[in-house]
């Protein structure tokens, strides 16, 4: 007697999980760049793990913690591989967890807002980041979801590098958890409700939000 091989699509197998997330807070590994302004996107994505009371697990390319939100899965990634590569851990999770390219949400610093300021946007250039940059090159596309996070520029010419890897100064320092909870909502936002929702509550200072 012969029997059927079931036949498998192996398109199944290989198909994006909608229902999982990919939350990406851009820093640099250390304690020599821990609570620097550079590192707020590790600040972001720390929250979303104390929140849930998930830690980290250090794997290939970076710390990596899985956490539910609403029916959905997120795994929360902080890159391993510096700044200015974060892009390889990127792609390599993305695919390691099939995780759909409209389902990924990249945490960043941005000089080009003043400090307490969110903007989630759809898509958009690296705007001169280094992280963003490198992301847009291993992904090939520039059409992922970003928030940044505004830390202001108050440097002078050819100070942006120190400006960036500096701590908070005490003002700053005292409203930080605040601004840091208000990207953690809306990083929940962006998994929940989708991108528009994100981009309508939590677009602007996040002090009067």
């Amino acid at each position: 007697m012969k029997f059927r091989i079931p036949f498998f699509s192996s398109a199944k197998k290989n198909e994006p999980d909608m229902k999982s997330f990919l939350i990406v807070g851009l820093g640099n590994i250390g304690t020599e760049y821990a609570g620097t302004r550079h590192n707020v996107g590790f600040d972001v994505v720390d929250a979303l793990a104390k929140e849930k009371e998930s830690s980290f697990e250090t794997l290939r390319y970076g710390d990596l913690a899985k956490v539910s939100n609403k029916g959905k899965t997120a795994y929360l990634l902080k890159p391993n591989t510096f700044m200015n590569r974060s892009g390889k851990a990127v792609r390599y999770w993305m695919q390691q967890k099939k995780i759909p390219l409209q389902n990924i949400l990249v945490v960043t610093d941005d000089i080009h807002l003043d400090f307490g300021f969110l903007r989630t946007r759809k898509k958009g250039s690296d705007g001169g980041h280094n992280g963003l940059k490198d992301i847009c090159i291993q992904l090939n596309t520039t059409d992922y979801a970003r928030l940044r996070f505004g830390i202001g520029a108050a440097f002078g010419k050819g100070r942006q590098v120190d400006f960036v890897l500096q701590p908070w100064k005490n003002k700053e320092a005292e409203a930080l958890p605040f601004v840091i909870d208000k990207a953690a909502q809306a990083a929940w936002c962006f998994m929940a409700e989708g991108i528009p929702a994100a981009m309508n509550k939590f677009n602007g200072n996040a002090l009067e939000l």
